[in-house]
């Protein structure tokens, strides 16, 4: 099959399209590399993908509809969409950014998967979703209104998008939640990156919420797994899940639906840095800061819903998923640092 992958640049993008050239496909990566983190990290992973003869890369931002068309003039049976301004911290400080990939640049996918009449669009969002949600696990039919950050809310405007284009159109859609996903070739924002640089340098490590949150860790592998899973469960009628123990999400006016990627094991956020440790076996100089604004106490994904339609979840031990990251980084990791963009004018 042929894909259009949006972000084969960035973390999970990179992990996606190479599981899918590895089994064989053909795939097309779109990404802009922008600055948000070392770019240097983003171009290496394009450069590991180019090295398979299936895959093209296409440089490029999501607003350009010109570039994002000429990356789909080989007409891809489906679109998978990851491509997007990452960070919940920086849409405080920058919501255009996020304005402009996450929504206007998502827009241009769908008017994408429209002309190209796709057999599954595919689209990533977040568990950030879920905002100020206090119902525990987080399930895909609680309500999802009350977003804490720009970037929750551009990627729930995203998924609303997305339906109103799956009904008008008839194009099947899966948007899918993803719960705090980490592993190698990570992002250098994320907890897991800054907490290892940081230890291996002897520098303090910033706890926030004086390390009372906890997350719904997911390993990357698990992730893009279920993801290609998801990717041969069209969302139809004849794809619907009828247990009576399963709510599914698929809409009752358009073949749309909505799926939590997580484990539904969140970890405390101490917990996680004491399997740092031990993994490092070296002590973390800890700094423990109050919550930042945006950020959730506790994610925890409800993965019913995922089994269902694809017979499995996330499992990979968080031990065994800190432990391949470490590898990593100390192979191939420890040049690349986090560079943000500056903030709006």
């Amino acid at each position: 099959m042929r894909y259009l992958i949006t972000g084969t640049a960035g973390f999970v993008g990179f992990h996606l399209a190479k599981q899918l050239l590895e089994a064989g496909h053909i795939v097309t990566g779109f990404d802009g590399m922008t600055p948000y983190y070392d770019v240097r990290l983003k171009q290496m992973r394009h450069t590991i993908l180019e090295r398979h003869p299936n895959f093209t890369a296409v440089v490029g931002l999501l607003e350009d509809a010109h570039a994002l068309s000429e990356a789909a003039k080989e007409r891809p049976d489906v679109i998978m969409h990851l491509a997007g301004q990452a960070g919940v911290r920086y849409s405080v400080e920058n919501p255009k950014a996020y304005f402009d990939s996450n929504l206007a640049g998502s827009w241009n996918v769908l008017e994408l998967a429209r002309k190209h009449e796709v057999s599954h669009l595919m689209l990533a969002s977040t568990s950030s979703v879920y905002g100020a949600n206090q119902s525990i696990p987080y399930s895909e039919a609680d309500k999802a209104d009350e977003p804490l950050t720009f970037y929750a809310a551009s990627k729930k405007a995203m998924e609303v998008m997305a339906h109103s284009y799956a009904h008008v159109y008839g194009i099947p859609t899966t948007a899918f939640r993803f719960f705090t996903v980490y592993g190698p070739w990570g992002r250098p924002d994320m907890a897991l990156f800054k907490f290892v640089k940081a230890i291996l340098e002897d520098k303090e490590i910033e706890i926030y919420g004086e390390g009372r949150m906890s997350r719904d860790f997911t390993y990357v592998d698990d992730l893009v797994g279920a993801i290609i899973d998801l990717s041969h469960v069209v969302p139809s009628e004849t794809n619907r899940v009828r247990s009576a123990d399963v709510e599914d999400t698929l809409s009752a006016m358009a073949p749309f639906r909505v799926v939590n990627i997580g484990g539904g094991q969140p970890f405390g956020l101490l917990d996680f840095i004491d399997v740092i440790e031990r993994t490092l076996d070296k002590k973390a100089r800890r700094k423990l800061l109050p919550m930042q604004t945006g950020d959730m106490e506790r994610t925890f994904a409800n993965a019913d819903l995922l089994t269902a339609l694809t017979g499995s979840k996330p499992q990979t031990p968080l031990e065994t998923g800190v432990r391949a990251f470490v590898e990593w980084y100390l192979r191939d990791g420890t040049e690349y640092d986090f560079h943000t963009l500056p903030p709006a004018a």
